[in-house]
């Protein structure tokens, strides 16, 4: 099974986040999670979570192998290139958090992390949630781009017949499982005519 990093950001989509870990803990994958102080707002605005600590976040999510970390815990095992694991996301990913990944500023957990997967050349899944995006956005997406990570911004299709927001959601959780290289059934793949 996967060892994937997953960072939840202050950007609105927080469920993008939550759900992804769900999947992940659910199908017997390893997460290790770090959440933002704006996230926990985030998660209090739109899901009503109180977290305090990363640790409290553990009581909200499926049974599963979750390893929680502050995101001031710059001195984390994720912050090190020679812990191994199978890719990283930040989902949703803020754009400061792009800003910072971007320029290598690794200001905190989060950024360190990324900026790791970079120099080291592992799976960076970038999930930006903003609109509309300005030109500096859009050249920090390029400049993580061209430094190795993907870009899956959260853009949900409406082509296999949505039922719901949670139809949507897992549309995007199974694409960045697909960017993982994670083999997955999360969303329903085009198909024409669709039986």
């Amino acid at each position: 099974m996967a060892k994937i990093i997953v960072a939840i950001t202050g950007a609105s989509g927080v469920v993008y986040g939550t759900e992804l870990v769900n999947w992940l803990l659910t199908n017997g994958h390893q997460v290790f999670l770090v959440i933002s102080d704006p996230a926990r707002l985030v998660l209090k605005q739109e899901l009503d979570w109180e977290i305090k600590s990363c640790q409290d976040a553990a009581g909200y999510f499926e049974a599963g192998n979750l390893t929680c970390f502050e995101n001031s815990d710059i001195a984390a095992p994720i912050a090190s290139g020679s812990f191994i694991h199978d890719g990283m996301v930040v989902v949703p990913c803020s754009m400061s958090t792009l800003a910072g990944i971007a320029h290598g500023t690794s200001n905190n957990l989060i950024e360190r992390a990324a900026d790791v997967c970079l120099k080291e050349g592992r799976n960076l899944v970038l999930v930006p949630r903003e609109t509309p995006l300005s030109l500096v956005h859009l050249r920090n997406m390029v400049a993580v781009v061209e430094a190795g990570a993907r870009m899956v911004p959260a853009m949900p299709a409406f082509y296999a017949g949505a039922g719901g927001v949670k139809d949507l959601v897992y549309f995007m959780v199974g694409k960045i499982l697909d960017s993982l290289g994670i083999d997955n059934d999360a969303y329903r793949r085009y198909r024409r005519g669709f039986d």
